[in-house]
Formats: structure tokens, sequence, C-alpha cells
């Protein structure tokens, strides 16, 4: 087990350090140091302990994050039995929240709260603030004083309110900040303050905390650009609100990747709501239980005041920075476009109308918007009257005009998620349509670079997922009209062999008068009816020539229309069977056929949802006719 030099991400901080607190062999711990100076640590040999002062102590020292307590006398010798008494006890009862086991072992050796447990300098406050043990925390702290908080460094000069940062643990930071305000300020050795390691892991309420403490004013403008990147990319909005009205010259900052702020913002199109204020049923969500649905719009309200805030202020910048800064960064509308963050982009959009024409590789958003099948994205070009033309007709750097985008392949991520080739073509042939009806005419048929009209270049790039498409419809069309062709026969033998028989003289059915008689003849004669439509749609499926225009309306309705039959006809069978068992039982107790008669629907029970993501795939098929109505709602302008 080694100690990370070096933070790499949040989740990597937390697992290596929580390694540190579960698994520490004894081989891994030191002599206890009681009397010792803080930054001496022991290390046991085979026959005699030797005193050693790490590089980090001394950087630590050099740099004036340590002050060494002179005045104490190191102890030369340490003994095997005493380690084992004091240390190893202590280590397992602060990991463990057993206090009672802690004020043994320190009333027997009661500076053993300042000594170091773990071959990374780890005091019993450490961990117990790692294995967020807040009782045993406190009491621990009460034998304690402030210098005592401040002289508590790891091997990389993590204090213990670095890690009850780390560990998200709100009321242990409140207590450490109680008996030392200086703590919040403290840094590593790398440099990082206990608040940017909350914002980088995302405790929201650890990092609110943690901005209240710390004060501002002494963060240096890196200190305060990393803070607010890692709020903003741990959805902290609420505290990167409060950065940025601190400091405003944020918005031009970039991170280690040379972006700015929107250009992070940009790529979370789920986080951006609407509104940049609650609405009255929202507000009401908290009181009445519904947190997480509060939640969820508060966020989405935060983020949306951000970016709001954010532009307004790029916005107001000189023409010429303005410009260059938009030069430099238009990788922000483009990312937008691609992610379907459409809010994000109405922002922009209405403040800064050129961003509408804006191009990479000759690409406009809203050819991003088709080539990674964004319909919110691509929806807004109806609002934005003869430009519309303008931007459907301009071709990128291979010749190719919005209609030939549709032809290639959606990048990974591009397009929501559709199982099954089938459903997968289908959605393409609407894309096509859609886009089709917006590009003038000249441009439908207008070849690219490589020789390929639209259409040429549509049909190659989507011959395997028609062969696809056609497999995949009629594997299902061939199942489901084996199961309805097996009701079919079922229904139909019981249509003459009716429960009772007949009577031997007359021929007509003993049970003819009873009303479940009824109720049985009619449910086996719909159970027919249906199972063999049902048989007809799946057939047709099969016979079907697969064209464009098959899949974009014929084979979505027979498919759906073929399953609906399937089922009505199923659950026909089970009403036909529980109605016999009325008539053979009636006359006896009702407690066995009505007993039948829940059991009954179970199988229809299961059908629903065994074949649930069919049922939704099915309806899901139904021809879109939403991609051809335009939005009336106006939302640009």
């Amino acid at each position: 087990m080694s100690r990370p030099d070096r933070v790499s991400s949040g989740q990597d901080i937390h697992q290596q350090s929580l390694s540190s607190v579960q698994s520490v062999p004894s081989t891994a711990l030191q002599e206890p140091s009681f009397g010792i100076p803080r930054r001496d640590r022991l290390v046991a040999g085979t026959s005699q302990v030797e005193l050693v002062r790490p590089d980090v102590t001394q950087e630590l020292t050099q740099n004036g994050l340590y002050v060494p307590n002179e005045t104490l006398i190191p102890y030369e010798r340490a003994r095997r039995d005493q380690y084992l008494n004091s240390c190893v006890p202590l280590y397992q009862a602060a990991l463990k929240g057993d206090w009672h086991a802690a004020e043994i072992v320190l009333g027997q050796y009661p500076d053993a709260v300042r000594a170091p447990l773990t071959k990374w300098n780890e005091r019993a406050l450490h961990i117990a603030v790692l294995a967020k043990r807040t009782t045993f925390v406190k009491n621990l702290m009460s034998r304690m004083t402030s210098n005592d908080l401040l002289e508590l460094r790891s091997t990389n000069g993590e204090t213990t309110l670095y890690y009850a940062a780390l560990s998200g643990i709100v009321t242990s930071a409140e207590e450490m900040v109680k008996l030392d305000q200086r703590l919040p300020c403290i840094r590593d050795v790398h440099g990082r303050t206990p608040l940017y390691l909350a914002a980088l892991l995302g405790h929201r309420h650890m990092t609110s905390y943690l901005f209240s403490v710390t004060p501002f004013e002494e963060l240096t403008t890196a200190e305060r650009t990393a803070l607010f990147f890692a709020t903003v990319s741990t959805d902290l909005y609420d505290t990167a609100l409060k950065i940025l009205k601190k400091d405003r010259t944020l918005v031009t900052a970039v991170n280690s990747d040379g972006k700015i702020a929107l250009e992070e913002l940009a790529r979370k199109p789920l986080a951006i709501g609407g509104r940049n204020q609650l609405s009255v049923w929202e507000r009401c969500l908290k009181y009445f239980g519904f947190k997480r649905i509060f939640n969820k719009a508060l966020q989405q309200t935060l983020v949306r005041q951000l970016v709001e805030d954010i532009w307004k202020e790029i916005r107001m910048l000189p023409e010429r920075q303005f410009t260059y800064l938009i030069d430099n960064h238009t990788s922000l509308v483009f990312d937008a476009a691609r992610s379907g963050n459409v809010e994000f982009l109405i922002i922009l959009i209405r403040s800064y109308p050129d961003v509408l024409r804006m191009k990479e590789n000759g690409r406009t958003l809203f050819h991003i918007a088709v080539l990674y099948r964004q319909e919110a994205v691509f929806d807004l070009i109806y609002e934005i009257g003869g430009l519309k033309d303008l931007i459907a007709c301009g071709l990128d750097e291979n010749g190719n005009n919005m209609l030939h985008l549709v032809g290639e392949s959606s990048p990974p991520g591009g397009q929501n998620f559709i199982p099954g080739a089938a459903f997968q073509l289908q959605k393409e042939f609407w894309w096509f349509k859609k886009v089709e009806s917006i590009v003038l005419p000249p441009y439908v048929d207008k070849k690219n670079l490589d020789s390929e009209t639209p259409r040429e270049k549509f049909m190659r790039t989507h011959r395997e997922l028609q062969n696809e498409g056609e497999k995949w419809m009629k594997g299902t069309a061939k199942s489901c009209m084996l199961v309805a062709t097996l009701v079919a026969g079922i229904v139909f033998a019981a249509a003459f062999t009716v429960p009772g028989g007949n009577d031997d003289a007359t021929g007509v059915p003993t049970f003819l008068g009873n009303v479940w008689f009824a109720a049985f003849f009619g449910s086996d004669a719909v159970s027919l009816i249906f199972s063999s439509t049902s048989v007809l749609f799946f057939l047709s499926i099969l016979t079907s020539r697969y064209t464009e225009k098959d899949f974009l309306r014929l084979l979505p309705g027979k498919l759906l229309l073929g399953f609906l039959a399937l089922f009505i006809s199923i659950v026909s069978m089970v009403i036909s069977f529980n109605t016999s068992s009325f008539l053979i039982w009636g006359r006896l107790t009702t407690l066995f056929p009505a007993c039948l008669f829940l059991l009954g629907g179970q199988p229809i029970f299961s059908f629903l949802v065994l074949h649930y993501n069919l049922w939704v795939d099915s309806i899901r098929m139904i021809p879109p006719f939403s991609l051809f109505v335009r939005p009336r709602k106006h939302r640009l302008f």
C-alpha cells in the first residue's frame, strides 16, 4: 500500500485514503512516539529503533506549515510491547468508534492521542474522522488544544480538517473549526485547502460550510480558479454562484485544459432548467416530502442562474476582448449542440444572435444537431425565419449539405439510445424526411465531393442497419406468430368441448342457460378472433418487402397491432378458463374457482412484465409525427 503523492480525482482520494484506514498491517505501524517531536518518525528495526526525520517535514518547515515543539525530549528506545499495547488498540478503537477501548489506552498512555499510528503519520483523530465516527472524534478532541490540531499533520501535511473534508462529515469539521479557526487556511504539501478537496469530491454541505469559514481574500487567484472549476464540474452551483459573486474575473479564467467555465457548462444538458426561479409548486415539494424532486428542480434553477450570470459578464466585456474570447472558445456552442443543451444555446442566442452563424469545419450548430440527432436543438431552426434556408443549404469542408449529414452514422453518444436495429433504422428514416423537408429542392440531389447525393450516401451507410432491422423484425414476428397459433388452437378446441358436455337427446350444451356459460363462450370467441388476427399481422410482416416506406409506417403499425391482438387473445383465453371453473365448481363452492381466478391473473401480469421492453419499443415505433410538427412555442425571441 502506498500513499498517493498527488490527487488525481476526488474518487481516487477517497478510495486511497480510506484504504489506509481499513487495512493497515502491523508492519506498517510505527512505534509510539510519546515525548518525541511531532516531525520525527520512529522506524522499528530488528534490534534497535533509530530516529528518522522524513523529507516532507523539512519541506513543511521551510514553507512555514510546520512548527515543531523543540522543548520535548526525544526518547531513544521504544519497546515493541509498548507499541502493541498502545498504538494498535487505539487504531482499532478509532476505526470502530469504540471510545471505551480508547479511554483504556489513553488512561495508560495520555500522549498516545498525539502519536502517529501509521507510516503516513496519521493520528487517531485522522483515523476516526475518515471512519466517520463523529462521537469518537468529539471525545478525542476534548483532550486536545488548538495547537494540537495544527501540529497533527500526515506525511503530506494534511490536517484533520482536511480528512474531515474528505469524509464529508460537517459536524466533525465544525468541532475542529470551533477549536481552531486557522485550520481552513492550512494547505497540504501540494497547496490544496480543505475547501478545494470538499468541492473536488462533490460534498455539497461540506463545501458550503467550509466556504463560509474560509477567508476568500486569502485564496490566491490560482486557488480561486481551481475552486470555481471544481464546483462547476461537481455540480455545486450554489457555491459556484457565491464564488462568482466575490470574483467576477473568473468568467474569463481558464482551467488546466484551457477551457472557460461556459465550456464546462455547455456539456451539461440535463442540468439546465427552463427558468431561473423556482415555481410555486416546486417550492411546495420541499414541504411535502418530495425532497429529491425539489433538489433536482433547485439544481436546474441554480445552474441556469450561473450560466446567465457568466454570459452577462462576458457580454459586458470590451468588444475586442469579447470577440477574442468567443473566437478562441467556439467549442462552447458546438459542445452544447452535440450534447443537446438547448437551454444553454437559447441563453446565448437571445443576446448574441451571431451564434446561429458560427461555424466549425463549415458546420453550424444546426448541422451538428443533425449529425448528433439532437432534435430539440434542431427544432430551433424553425424560429429563425428566412435565415433557415441559408443555413440549411450551407456546405461543410467536404461539400456535404445538411441532408448529407443524416447519411453519416451518428457518433457514439450522440443519438439517444434506441434499442433494436429496426427502431434505429426507422428513426434514421424519419430524420432524413425531417431534414429533407427544410432543404431547398436543388440541394436534395446535390452531390458532395465524393460525388454522392444525400440519398445515395444514406442508403450506403445504412445498408447493414437495414439488413439487421429486417432480421430482427422477422425473428420477432416468427416468435409471436408461433404463440398466437398455439392460442388459436387451444381456444378453437375449447369451443367444441364445452364444460358439462351436451345433452344426448338435443345436443344442446348442458349449461346453456347459465350466465357463466355465456361468459365462457364469449371470451373463447374473442380469444380465437384476436389470436387469428395476430397471426395475420405477423404473417404480413414476414412477407413484407422491407422498403423505406415499410419501415416508416407499415411495419411499426403491424408489429404493434399484432402484439396488441396477441395480448388480448391471451387475456381472453385466461378469462375463458376462469369462467369454466365457475361453471363446474360454482354449485359446490365459490372459494376454489375464486382462487383460480386470482391465479389466472398471473400469466397476464407476467406477459406484461417479461415483455415490457417489447411493449415500449413497439409503441415507440409508432410514426413520430412530432418530427414534422414545428414547435408552436417560440423559445428564442
